[in-house]
């Protein structure tokens, strides 16, 4: 059953949910912003804004964390909106329930940097990471597009033969931007407009766009959550049963009466209950 706060976001959102999507994309980008400033950081956090492989990037921290361990992270908005500041209040959180450094990226958008421009900032802030971090002590994570792009990430570390990151937590992931997997028209037909837009000239089956289509062979640990009854339900349950086949360590979660990336929404207690979750997955494997 829904927490008490779940259901209120839920009836204070559902008027207005579907306004912002036919917004021009800048925007839709100081919306999202705006409208996530308010939740608020845990205390004992420190943050540290730094450049990392030449992008902006955020570090969430406290006193004492492991040196030696890291987790990158890549925030969602379908690769066409989310910052630093969308993810600021989750990225905080999440340092505080895996006890480590939450390095978040602020990698390029499209439709001004379509890919692979987003993958090549994240695979070259890994890259960085890789100089003072085993990969193996490395978690990469992402919701949504982020989601999407930590799995890119996967795919092309593999194929550059770096060290593999120790394991991945994917909140409610875009796996397939072809759309097979979405089966609301109304979704199926706004997610295909940002799937034009970030893919560019790329064909929307490329393993990095999609990488439901991917060779999912050698990928470490996965965490994937996502809500039941969601419009990427489907990307996550795929993923989990191709995964599986490829051999993945693959666990998997649904949250009942949520909604997509609900985790990011630090206020619910259910998102608590996403980030222990995640915390826990983390120390098992890091």
């Amino acid at each position: 059953m829904a927490s008490l706060e779940m259901q209120k976001f839920l009836d204070r959102n559902a008027a207005g949910q579907d306004k912002g999507k036919h917004l021009p994309i800048e925007d839709q980008r100081r919306n999202f912003d705006a409208f996530m400033a308010g939740l608020q950081l845990p205390e004992s956090i420190l943050i540290d804004d730094y450049t990392l492989a030449g992008r902006p990037a955020r570090k969430y921290f406290t006193s004492g964390v492991r040196e030696d361990a890291s987790l990158l992270y890549f925030h969602g908005g379908g690769y066409l909106s989310g910052s630093l500041d969308s993810h600021h209040s989750f990225a905080a959180h999440l340092a505080i329930a895996c006890g480590t450094a939450v390095n978040a990226l602020d990698y390029r958008l499209a439709p001004e940097h379509p890919y692979p421009a987003a993958v090549d900032d994240a695979v070259a802030a890994y890259s960085e990471m890789l100089e003072y971090t085993p990969g193996e002590n490395i978690m990469l994570a992402g919701d949504s597009a982020g989601g999407n792009l930590a799995l890119a990430c996967f795919l092309r570390i593999k194929r550059e033969g770096l060290p593999i990151p120790g394991c991945g937590a994917l909140l409610s992931p875009v796996t397939d931007w072809t759309g097979q997997t979405i089966t609301s028209a109304e979704m199926r037909e706004y997610s295909m407009v940002n799937a034009g837009l970030y893919a560019g000239d790329w064909p929307l089956d490329t393993a990095e766009i999609s990488p439901l289509h991917g060779d999912l062979n050698g990928l470490p640990p996965l965490l994937i959550q996502y809500a039941k009854g969601e419009f990427l339900q489907e990307d996550s349950t795929q993923l989990d049963i191709r995964a599986r086949k490829a051999g993945v360590h693959v666990e998997v979660s649904e949250f009942d009466e949520a909604f997509h990336v609900f985790q990011i929404f630090t206020n619910l207690p259910e998102s608590h209950e996403a980030l222990a979750e995640i915390g826990a997955f983390y120390r098992k494997h890091i």
